[in-house]
């Protein structure tokens, strides 16, 4: 069992029931006489701490309790609704990385590129994003103005810089998704007007700004530094880095030699890992740089227990949904109940892979057709293609993880191989020596058991990322990043609802503001195109 503190604990409870947010459906307040309010029960740093892990819960579950059971968000699907997942759909399920079989209203438009503003899997994601934001900036607002001494509340300072921390990747995933977003910190107050929108420019400049001050002048813990499932300092930079590679893209200059300096600190404090399957497995908690299991590459994680923390999003979702409904082994990714039928790759996707010397090719190839006829493969007809087995339920020395249902397996939200690779891209931008680029990608490539490179192109880079982060929640972004997204320039199949692929509309690489928001607001605009 891993030693991650699941809490669950009245302060939690009490916070979240009294929580404002964006979204005028989530201001609600206890009416039963017999509910605790957040003041009678924060009053030790053990009640903050507790307070903080619903922050980090956020990430994890969709409710306090159980894996469906009263979802944080009403009126959205606690499976739909949960982080990790949404993120997937995002991220992943509008590329050529999956497809999805299953016939929920919304999910087709998803893959083929073609949604409206009323998607269910888009208002997932929008809604999730700024309920996370709520809650660290109630976090926020309550310790910084806690009436509690010095000594009774020791790590004030670093709860505080932890919860901020956890702002910063949420606005990170709210930037690239939505463009411009409303915007709060722990200066807005609970049940006051709604929050202004800001604009892209100004939220890339309040991140930079935000992430700078977390790094140089905070109580946040040094990389490597937290215990197990908490963020550190090796995080943020990863955020920063990651904004500092996108900037361009949002309008805000070219920035990779910052990204690139960020990207060589991370690579000093996280090295690969010597397997790259075992990153994806019940135990890659192992793998996690921190005082708990002094691991390696992995940077932060959204933990998952089979016990304690159990979700249908998540890894839990990666991995059933990937796996066929009937007819496979389900011992050989460690779980007992059937897969859920629906994720596949595209063939298009596929074929990036040397199957043969590629450690990263961790295909089913056999599901309902031969390998041969996989581009005959409709997502809109039911199940086929080729499914990954990529993420697994089980440990490294084989065994199976403790459930068979609920998985074990944490989704690695930032792992270091993404910073050599970021190194490798920014090279070739110009922001760093070629050499060092080169030997990046090349570590990254030995590592999955192909011959390093003599040269490399941007191309190159994209593919290699393409093959690395796989289902990681990068590949959008990666796309949209080197002009290949909206364009006619790479189609994979489905790419605006055809099976040969097409270009669709420029206004698709942002996704759109959830309509309702709009409406009670008054102050949103919604992105151009929709």
């Amino acid at each position: 069992m891993k030693s991650y503190k699941v809490l669950l604990m009245t302060a939690a409870a009490a916070f979240s029931i009294g929580l404002g947010s964006c979204v005028g459906d989530l201001d609600t307040t206890p009416i039963d006489e017999n509910i605790q309010l957040p003041e009678e029960v924060l009053n030790s740093q053990d009640a903050y701490e507790s307070l903080l892990a619903k922050c980090y819960q956020g990430l994890a579950v969709s409710s306090s309790h159980g894996p469906n059971g009263d979802p944080d968000i009403s009126g959205v699907d606690g499976g739909f609704g949960q982080y990790v997942r949404a993120l997937f759909n995002m991220q992943v399920l509008t590329t050529d990385e999956a497809t999805c079989c299953w016939g929920d209203t919304g999910m087709q438009d998803i893959h083929n590129m073609n949604w409206t503003t009323t998607n269910q899997f888009i208002t997932s994601m929008y809604y999730r994003v700024f309920y996370q934001i709520s809650l660290c900036n109630e976090f926020i607002r309550r310790a910084n103005s806690a009436a509690l001494a010095a000594s009774e509340f020791p790590k004030r300072a670093e709860f505080v810089a932890e919860a901020r921390a956890l702002r910063a990747l949420s606005y990170y995933h709210a930037i690239d998704i939505f463009g411009n977003v409303p915007f709060s910190t722990e200066g807005n107050l609970v049940g006051a007007e709604g929050p202004a929108q800001i604009s892209r420019a100004d939220l890339y400049a309040w991140l930079v700004k935000e992430c700078t001050e977390l790094l140089d002048g905070s109580d946040l813990a040094e990389a490597g530094q937290n215990v197990y499932g908490r963020g550190d300092k090796g995080m943020v930079r990863m955020i920063l880095a990651k904004v500092y590679l996108n900037a361009e893209v949002w309008g805000c200059g070219d920035h990779y030699a910052e990204c690139a300096a960020l990207c060589k600190e991370i690579m000093a404090d996280y090295p690969l890992h010597a397997k790259y399957a075992e990153l994806f497995m019940a135990d890659n908690h192992l793998w996690t740089n921190n005082v708990t299991h002094n691991g390696d590459e992995i940077i932060f994680v959204v933990p998952q227990d089979g016990i304690n923390v159990r979700s249908y999003g998540c890894t839990n979702f990666i991995i059933s949904a990937a796996l066929p409904a009937s007819g496979f082994d389900m011992s050989t990714v460690g779980l007992s109940a059937s897969g859920w039928g629906g994720l596949s790759l595209t063939k298009d996707f596929s074929e990036k892979f040397d199957q043969a010397k590629d450690a990263r090719a961790m295909f089913y190839t056999k599901y309902g057709m031969s390998v041969d006829n996989v581009s005959s493969y409709d997502p809109s007809e039911g199940e086929g293609g080729y499914k990954s087995l990529k993420f697994k339920n089980l440990n490294h020395d084989g065994t199976p993880g403790q459930d068979g249902t609920f998985v074990d397996t944490d989704f690695p939200m930032f792992r270091s191989a993404d910073a050599y690779l970021m190194l490798a891209e920014c090279a070739k931008r110009g922001g760093a020596a070629e050499a060092d680029g080169l030997n990046a990608l090349n570590d990254v490539r030995v590592r999955a058991g192909l011959d390093p490179l003599d040269a490399y192109s941007l191309q190159d880079v994209l593919d290699e990322r393409a093959r690395e982060l796989y289902w990681e929640c990068t590949r959008r972004q990666d796309l949209i990043r080197f002009g290949q997204f909206t364009t006619g320039d790479y189609c994979w199949q489905w790419k605006g609802a055809v099976k040969e692929g097409r270009a669709v509309e420029d206004h698709r690489n942002l996704m759109p503001l959830v309509p309702a928001d709009i409406n009670a607001s008054g102050k949103l605009t919604q992105n151009p195109g929709y």
